[in-house]
């Protein structure tokens, strides 16, 4: 009987020791949980002050405007200066267009040296 008693404070001990080991056990994974959730909300909290200085700068920064051209009709009624005289003048283009019809295939000799007839 004396056995039983002694057995029965050993497990009474034991249950109790027992009992505060899964307290702590339980204590440490509550504590786990809480850093975790404590440091989800601190990333949520940089990611939306990160999202709202974004929103500000898009905010505050004026899109940048293409530039459009204008024109209006004094731009096209000023005489336009060329740096050097052209080539070919107009009067002598019509010339080579004409005489080549009369000539034939024979080249012009009018100092250009340009052929503009088209051979196949």
């Amino acid at each position: 009987m004396e056995w039983e008693k002694r057995e029965s404070e050993r497990t009474g001990q034991d249950d109790r020791e027992e009992e505060e080991k899964m307290e702590t056990f339980y204590a440490i994974v509550r504590s786990f949980q809480e850093a975790r959730n404590r440091r989800k909300m601190e990333l949520q909290e940089l990611e939306e002050e990160e999202e709202r200085k974004k929103r500000r700068k898009r905010l505050k920064k004026p899109e940048s405007k293409t530039w459009v051209p204008s024109f209006k009709l004094g731009d096209f009624t000023e005489e336009i200066e060329f740096r050097r005289p052209p080539l070919m003048s107009s009067g002598s283009l019509c010339q080579t267009f004409s005489s080549g019809n009369k000539k034939g295939n024979e080249k012009e000799e009018d100092g250009s040296g340009l052929d503009l007839k088209l051979k196949l």
